[in-house]
């Protein structure tokens, strides 16, 4: 039986010093070449695609939590599909040894799950459900022009007191 070693956890630390690595510089890359000017509407807060103006009791689109539904289905559906991708070559070596198609009925198997993946795609797309276009555009016009006056009448204030 062997001892604890902590070299054996070397590549474990690796990845951690790669992340906090990666992460450091992403933060570092975007304040050294990322934009610097600052607007009220950069500043304002931002959630789940809608700007906060008006009252929080405002009603929000179906639209917002249908799209969050459909990429949590679609992750996890993603992240069924490695360990199948691990797995298949040890089913493929067991399908050569024993002579059972455990390969091909995985193979199949998977053919089957990613032939669903595309029909629920293509039926949230016939839906509508990706289609932003029209009224996103109306909301972010009116959006525009409700700050452009605040900031008129702010400018006239300013001139008036002064």
């Amino acid at each position: 039986m062997s001892g604890f070693n902590l070299f054996d956890y070397a590549p474990i630390g690796v990845m951690f010093i790669v992340a906090l690595g990666f992460a450091a510089s992403q933060i570092l890359v975007t304040q050294l070449i990322g934009p610097r000017k600052r607007t009220a509407v950069k500043l304002m807060p931002y959630e789940c695609g809608k700007d906060p103006i008006g009252s929080a009791r405002d009603r929000f689109s179906i639209k917002f939590y249908t799209v969050a539904v459909i990429f949590l289905l679609f992750d996890i559906e993603v992240l069924f599909m490695i360990p199948f991708a691990v797995a298949f070559k040890y089913l493929l070596g067991e399908e050569n040894r024993l002579g059972i198609g455990y390969g091909t009925i995985a193979f199949v198997e998977i053919l089957v799950f990613i032939a669903t993946l595309i029909v629920g795609y293509i039926y949230v797309w016939r839906k509508g459900t990706f289609d932003w276009g029209v009224q996103a555009r109306v909301e972010a016009r009116a959006e525009a022009h409700e700050l452009l006056n605040k900031k008129k009448q702010r400018i006239q204030q300013l001139k008036r007191a002064a």
